[in-house]
């Protein structure tokens, strides 16, 4: 499934209409006739339904609802917020085709009007404002939708709630409180952003005949979905041998954290690396080693002094690190000598996220992919930016970022925004709030570790890697477990069962 701006959305429509020869008027009784069949699927005709149409296609498409609803036996009125002259072109076309078959229209020109008119309804369909809005609401419609959502009835919106902008990072006025959102063909980039996606409520697509080539031309967003992860997901080979399943290297764990380091190499090893060992210092080796006995490790005198030759030579053999797990803040060289002296994809977490600020520039000289794995806040710390900027613009961010500085960037959250280093976006919303622990961060790291030695191309594995961490925690929760009792340690015994949904 794709995921769109609002310019993307209008050029996917024009190559639809233009190079796919649907005409407009078509795709709007698509659009609306697909709508008012997930209407009759979910809602009684005994219940009343007013249609509340604004000017632009979004409008076009409350009067097509209006007719399917109609014909399938609803009683719908439909309220006109805009003037005659404002309904133009496909949306003129279906306003007469309403007309034609119906008398119930009624122009409202000011909130006090449309609330005295709906109290007699069951559900309202916000048909008012389309895709295109950026900024302040103006009146009256600002006023208008704020009657709706003061009115105790269902709220259905079509495409997107009326007064919530497509993109991210665009201020929100005054938005419909929708209980159920229908979107149209393609969801939009606030549907998975913290701060937005709560007005959409309940939400699905409905496809309306756009052809596939337009997304694939015009779109460089997905949400990852299981369809993908088979597509995508490396085949164990019988004759695999512990080598070529992947030799990695987690680095971490200072001595009031060696639980990071633990947790992110039995996920590796849950996850199907070959041989993980763990780099750390001596007084951890008992609790790691009795934690996670099929690990190997390595040493450090500590967690802040130049790797040794020693060190290097041991390091040659491995195919990738995670660093960063239970690290320390403490001034260190170790991530400037990974960057510099080995050639290894390289995924930074935790810790060392805040050693990696001001390596952002060498970083660039690696010759290996580098992936960073912040939650919101070391992201904010990465960029100077606040949490809640963050949080509005995630994928606008990150994509910045990543092209910046050239390198993989998982933004961690309820909805995991993944950048590759051209601009190109994965969304994984799997998981739930129990995930929201300690450990459970340090858990995909290890997942991600595995997948990036086991996959040829690395944004296609930083995306399952999310899938099958998320994944594990919603099937724990659905059967075993609650939100509130999941530990990061579950997570990584869950993983079989992702694993075997997925032969």
């Amino acid at each position: 499934m794709y995921i769109v701006t609002a310019e993307e959305m209008y050029e996917i429509d024009r190559y639809a209409i233009k190079k796919g020869g649907i005409e407009g008027k078509i795709l709007m009784d698509n659009a609306g006739s697909q709508v008012a069949q997930r209407i009759v699927q979910t809602y009684d005709t005994n219940r009343k339904m007013a249609i509340v149409a604004g000017g632009g296609n979004n409008g076009g498409d409350g009067f097509v609802i209006a007719r399917y609803l109609a014909e399938y036996g609803y009683e719908v009125t439909v309220f006109q917020l805009v003037a005659d002259h404002k309904i133009k072109g496909d949306a003129a076309f279906h306003k007469q085709c309403w007309l034609n078959t119906s008398d119930k229209l009624t122009h409202v020109t000011d909130s006090h009007q449309l609330k005295q008119r709906l109290v007699d309804f069951d559900v309202v369909i916000d048909a008012i404002l389309g895709i295109g809005v950026s900024g302040a609401i103006r009146e009256p419609i600002r006023s208008m939708i704020d009657v709706i959502n003061h009115l105790p009835i269902e709220k259905i919106s079509v495409d997107i709630p009326s007064g919530l902008p497509a993109n991210d990072g665009i201020h929100v006025d005054q938005v419909i409180q929708a209980n159920k959102t229908y979107i149209i063909e393609a969801p939009k980039e606030t549907a998975f952003c913290e701060d937005t996606s709560i007005y959409y409520g309940e939400w699905e697509t409905v496809k309306i005949g756009i052809p596939q080539t337009a997304y694939v031309k015009h779109s460089s967003k997905k949400r990852w979905c299981k369809k993908y992860v088979r597509a995508t997901f490396p085949k164990r080979d019988k004759y695999a041998h512990k080598g070529s399943n992947g030799r990695g290297l987690v680095i971490g764990g200072q001595l009031t954290m060696p639980g990071a380091i633990v947790l992110a190499a039995r996920a590796a090893l849950r996850s199907g690396a070959g041989l993980i060992t763990v780099a750390t210092v001596k007084e951890n080796i008992p609790i790691v080693s009795s934690s996670c006995i099929e690990a190997t490790y390595h040493l450090l005198p500590n967690l802040t002094n130049r790797l040794t030759d020693r060190d290097l030579e041991a390091f040659e053999k491995i195919d990738a690190i995670a660093v960063g797990m239970g690290i320390g803040r403490e001034d260190s060289q170790l991530l400037s000598d990974l960057i510099e002296k080995l050639d290894k994809p390289l995924l930074i977490d935790a810790d060392g996220l805040y050693h990696a600020k001001p390596l952002l520039e060498p970083l660039l000289q690696h010759k290996a992919p580098v992936v960073i794995t912040p939650h919101y806040g070391e992201m904010a710390m990465l960029t100077d930016k606040t949490v809640p900027e963050v949080k509005r613009s995630p994928f606008s961010i990150s994509r910045q970022f990543a092209e910046k500085h050239q390198l993989y960037v998982v933004l961690k959250g309820k909805y995991t925004v993944i950048t590759a280093p051209d601009g190109e976006q994965i969304v994984s919303d799997q998981g739930n709030a129990g995930l929201a622990k300690g450990g459970t961060g340090d858990v995909l790291s290890g997942i991600l570790l595995t997948m990036v030695m086991q996959h040829k191309e690395l944004l296609s594995a930083l995306a399952n890697g999310c899938y099958l961490h998320g994944k594990s925690a919603d099937y724990l929760v659905e059967e075993d477990h609650t939100e509130r009792d999941l530990l990061a340690t579950d997570v990584i015994e869950g993983l079989s069962q992702v694993f075997r949904t997925l032969s």
